[in-house]
């Protein structure tokens, strides 16, 4: 009852403040300067505060959710995961000339020789239909004197519990880029002194997701010392290219028995 109470006591408040500011618009034409300049200073206070309320509640509200971890997983995945920059706001959201080893969160790391940076990254929010990430990674690249361009995942703790060479990792992506590129996914799993790589080539059919996986059956593991694992994203002649990585995920199966 209390909360009637409230809400009929707000939509009240509201129909009276929309009233009196529509008053005063109707009567700024012929106020008084005086008068016109305390209205404009009032309505700047009350703009600042609408302006607050609608760029969170845009944000919150425009679909995919932020925060949502909806992705598609292969049957029989026992984990699957998507990076934070892909999931949720991240601080600062672009950097500009961006420098080697320069950090977009805590799990992506840029990697480049080039002697003079000419690269940009931004952290998007994704808007279309079919995005399931609620944000994306957009990278401007002008002019690149150098010979490689990469991004670095780092990949949770919960990837390497009870890894085995049964298992095959997946890597789904979505990427679009203003002119073909070719880029290039390497795993890299640390194992005492050693470290096992395995290399695959993203299919880039226009209008398709990206899937890679990889097979560990096809590497030396020694599934006793597994310590930690990583995701290169190789980026070939990035030069005067706009590439979006809208959506990036992770999923573990274990392979099926022949």
């Amino acid at each position: 009852m209390a909360r009637n109470s409230e809400r009929l006591i707000a939509r009240t408040q509201h129909r009276h403040a929309l009233k009196r500011w529509r008053r005063v618009a109707d009567e700024a034409k012929a106020m008084d300067l005086g008068a016109l300049k305390a209205a404009r200073g009032r309505a700047r206070q009350l703009r600042r505060h609408l302006d607050r309320t609608l760029h969170v509640a845009e944000e919150r509200l425009t679909l995919p959710l932020i925060g949502s971890n909806a992705m598609r997983k292969p049957i029989g995945a026992d984990w699957s995961w998507r990076p934070e920059l892909w999931r949720g706001p991240i601080n600062p959201p672009g950097i500009a000339a961006a420098k080697t080893r320069t950090r977009m969160g805590e799990e992506v790391t840029l990697h480049h020789d080039c002697t003079v940076s000419e690269l940009t990254m931004r952290q998007i929010r994704n808007t279309s239909p079919e995005d399931l990430a609620p944000y994306g990674l957009r990278m401007d690249v002008f002019r690149f004197d150098g010979s490689f361009l990469s991004l670095v995942l780092d990949l949770p703790g919960e990837a390497m519990q009870g890894l085995k060479k049964k298992h095959v990792i997946g890597l789904a992506a979505t990427v679009q880029s203003e002119k073909p590129i070719e880029v290039f996914a390497r795993i890299n799993i640390k194992h005492g002194p050693n470290t096992e790589q395995l290399v695959r080539e993203l299919p880039m059919q226009e209008g398709a997701d990206q899937l890679v996986e990889f097979d560990l059956a096809y590497t030396g593991l020694n599934e006793k010392r597994v310590e930690g694992a990583w995701i290169d994203l190789i980026f070939e002649n990035p030069e005067m290219n706009q590439v979006i990585l809208r959506d990036l995920t992770f999923s573990r199966r274990p392979r099926a028995d022949i």
